[in-house]
């Protein structure tokens, strides 16, 4: 049924000073490479990704939205474009550990109880030096470097296109209602701050709470 152990999703918006280096970093897998694929969804980028990406298109799989549709729906063309039995994001303006996928997905193949999967990270500035290192992914948790089941994420529905930001926090509420998402204890995920995060826009960021508030009446 599936062709590969891993679909690694990547959402790309105007991201040429990062994606190279998050490509680097999951090309140097320790994970066979033939366990796993690599899916860059390029949301109608302005700058020069495309350019960024010309040394790794023979590694990955790309496609380009004919228009800008927003995150949520980038993330839902991925999904559904994916052959691994376990679904990780990674954003392109971040990178992992050469471990990575490997230890994600060991504990999901070992551990059939287990539903989802995610590590601690640690924050890193454009320079890649580490501001806080050891971050608890369940107490603070981020919207990507969490490896699903494939047909967990079919189950609750993908992501809710009308999210533009928090998205990923409907998926997690909704995500959590039936399953669980565990923790390994190692800060394997490399998660970038910079001026251009699109959760710095702190009327957009009120908005959708607003909305997330309605939709699910508060509950967390």
């Amino acid at each position: 049924m599936y062709s590969y152990q891993v679909s690694v999703i990547i959402p790309m918006y105007n991201q040429q000073m990062y994606v190279g280096r998050c490509l680097r970093s999951l090309l140097k897998q320790t994970i066979p490479e033939e366990d796993y694929e690599i899916i860059v969804i390029n949301d109608g980028s302005t700058d020069n990704s495309v350019e960024a990406l010309t040394p790794f298109m023979g590694d990955i799989r790309y496609h380009k939205n004919e228009e800008q549709l927003g995150l949520p729906a980038s993330l839902n063309i991925a999904i559904k474009k994916a052959r691994g039995q376990f679904i990780v994001r990674v954003d392109a303006d971040d990178f992992v550990h050469w471990d990575y996928l490997k230890i994600l997905s060991m504990h999901l193949q070992m551990n059939p109880d287990i539903d989802a999967i995610a590590c601690d990270y640690q924050l890193v500035n454009d320079e890649q030096e580490v501001l806080e290192r050891g971050v608890n992914c369940l107490e603070r948790p981020i919207g990507c470097g969490i490896m699903f089941k494939l047909d967990h994420l079919i189950e609750v529905g993908l992501y809710d296109e009308g999210f533009l930001v928090r998205e990923e926090e409907d998926l997690r509420i909704r995500f959590l209602k039936k399953y669980d998402i565990s923790r390994v204890q190692l800060p394997l995920y490399r998660y970038r701050q910079h001026n251009n995060n699109i959760t710095n826009n702190l009327e957009n960021m009120d908005t959708f709470q607003k909305k997330l508030d309605d939709k699910h009446n508060g509950e967390e």
